[in-house]
């Protein structure tokens, strides 16, 4: 696994991502990018995170409506994301 993910830098604006622990804070992150992420951040979630973690935080997040959770699960498994 990479030290950390090639993803957008507004999306973990507040943090150094220099000292900024990717596994520990993993829900943090995965949260900014199923919220506010681009396609090519989604595809680094996926090659970084193992997909059980990503289905936990879906489970986990508050700041997603149910909608855009069942969206989530449907996206992170389709053949568009997995062809960026």
């Amino acid at each position: 696994m990479n030290k950390k993910p090639n993803i957008s830098g507004y999306l973990l604006w507040e943090y150094n991502l220099d000292t900024f622990n990717f596994e520990k804070s993993y829900k943090v992150v995965i949260e900014r990018i199923l919220i506010r992420g681009t396609l090519k951040d989604w595809s680094e979630m996926l090659k970084f995170y193992p997909i059980d973690r990503i289905l936990e935080t879906i489970e986990w997040t508050k700041q997603m409506p149910k909608m855009d959770k069942d969206f989530a699960r449907l996206f992170i498994k389709s053949d568009l994301l997995h062809d960026s």
